[in-house]
């Protein structure tokens, strides 16, 4: 059965890729894309490795290197040594800054009475009380109050 994707670097690709698995810097999966690459190009300077014998020779799987030649015909040789960026956060910030602030004005108020100071589940139970969150873990009280560098004793 005929492969898929073909990778069939030129003479200026070839350069590119060698230098950047043998010069500077650079993330460990870059170097071993462009390792591969290299390993898999069946045009005319290429070693025309079969991707079993480079998946073993580099430690990684045949299913990898499929995805890797698929990006690089695809979408170029720049996306496929390249990891993808990320298009947003991987969630939205609850706790900022205004939290910060009403947390920290709250523990610097006078306790509850009954109380003798504020513990962090009072906090906590106070913050949702007053709407400032839908909810809040004491936990995450206790932390923001750690970053703050605040003691409630």
């Amino acid at each position: 059965m005929a492969p898929r994707y073909r990778v069939t670097l030129t003479k200026k690709e070839r350069e590119d890729l060698e230098a950047i698995s043998t010069k500077g810097k650079r993330a460990a999966r870059t170097v071993l894309y462009s390792r591969a690459l290299l390993l898999l190009d069946v045009g005319e300077q290429g070693p025309r490795w079969l991707v079993a014998k480079v998946a073993e020779a580099l430690g990684t799987t045949p299913r990898s290197l499929e995805h890797l030649k698929k990006r690089f015909v695809e979408e170029g040789i720049t996306v496929a040594i390249e990891r993808k960026k990320r298009v947003k956060p991987p969630r939205e910030i609850q706790f900022g800054g205004d939290f910060e602030a009403h947390l920290l004005a709250l523990a610097c108020s006078d306790a509850p009475p009954g109380n003798k100071r504020w513990t962090v589940r009072l906090l906590a139970e106070k913050m949702i009380e007053l709407k400032m969150v839908p909810t809040v873990s004491p936990m995450t009280v206790c932390n923001t109050l750690k970053k703050m560098n605040l003691s409630l004793t």
